[in-house]
């Protein structure tokens, strides 16, 4: 049985019993209820995060050992990148020297970025930098070794091609100099004949009897014979390998274009045609696209005392012929 309860009454002096309306009772139920249903969310708050159901337990663990395996899979990458970069250098520096191609650009190595949306999408996901960066590293990885894969294949076939490489390389002289009396001037800046001013000489010239024969000094196609202005009758040989050579300047041409030369073949006789002050040919060497210094392909025609005296003599020579 519930207690009764009072309240001293100032005016008359007495306790009165309290007497509790329907009201009253509503708001002290609403009341307990609401301190319980507010204590009974801290309790379950406080649980779920302090404790752990075994299978929150058990995503936890493998969360912790996937990034485990991510962050020795980024090293593992890196280690590789190390390698990957030295094939490169050793491939830029020393393979493709060896074989005369040119090294390969650091934007066709790397090629364009991926997808960048590809990316993005990776940042919604769970531990999406160690994703994205280990993704991004491996995709780079696979573009770069492609690229290295193509370059050896390519190398492969130059090396199966070297012997045939080397019949095409500009190696002697144009015509027979042995004795080297027939070097009249060399590459760089000369003293024009005609107009008597400083003008770079993009050849060499040997003078020699009109009629002396001139060969060609490697293996190749005619690409043009002909009159051209400055060289008189012309023969341009393209050799293959980015290699291209002129001789300028001769009485007679031995050779049309499209024919298929080897190196010593006559190819036309020295003469005094176009702007020339004498019986020379003018020789040239070109690179794909940039003019050389012939006296650097004369190895199969001097001994090493004679080149240096060739180099010496080229190098004092002070007005050319054309």
């Amino acid at each position: 049985m519930a207690k009764k309860k009072f309240h001293f009454n100032p005016e008359t002096l007495s306790y009165e019993q309290i007497e509790h309306t329907i009201t009253h009772w509503l708001k002290q139920v609403l009341i307990h209820a609401l301190s319980g249903v507010f204590l009974g969310f801290i309790f379950f708050f406080v649980f779920v995060s302090t404790i752990q159901s075994p299978q929150e337990r058990k995503l936890g663990q493998d969360k912790t050992h996937m990034e485990a395996q991510y962050r020795v899979l980024q090293r593992q990458l890196e280690e590789m990148q190390y390698v990957m970069t030295d094939l490169q250098q050793r491939d830029d520096n020393l393979y493709r020297v060896v074989f005369q191609a040119d090294p390969i650009s650091l934007a066709v190595r790397r090629g364009s970025s991926a997808n960048t949306e590809y990316y993005e999408q990776l940042l919604d996901m769970t531990n999406s930098e160690v994703v994205m960066s280990t993704t991004k590293k491996l995709n780079e990885l696979k573009k770069e070794l492609y690229i290295q894969s193509k370059s050896y294949d390519e190398l492969i076939l130059l090396a199966k091609n070297k012997e045939a490489m080397l019949q095409c390389l500009p190696a002697i002289q144009p015509v027979l100099n042995k004795d080297l009396t027939r070097m009249a001037s060399g590459y760089g800046w000369r003293i024009d004949p005609v107009y008597h001013s400083r003008r770079f000489h993009a050849g060499m010239d040997f003078t020699a009897p009109i009629g002396t024969d001139i060969y060609a000094t490697a293996n190749g196609t005619v690409q043009s014979t002909g009159w051209q202005q400055g060289y008189g009758n012309c023969v341009q040989i393209n050799h293959g390998y980015g290699y291209l050579t002129l001789y300028g300047h001769m009485s007679a041409i031995k050779v049309r274009p499209g024919q298929k030369i080897k190196r010593g073949d006559v190819i036309g006789l020295v003469g005094s045609t176009g702007k020339s002050t004498g019986p020379h040919v003018h020789y040239e060497v070109h690179y794909k696209g940039t003019v050389m210094n012939p006296q650097n392909y004369y190895y199969l025609d001097l001994s090493p005392a004679d080149y240096d005296r060739m180099v010496q003599m080229s190098n004092n020579a002070g007005q050319m012929f054309d």
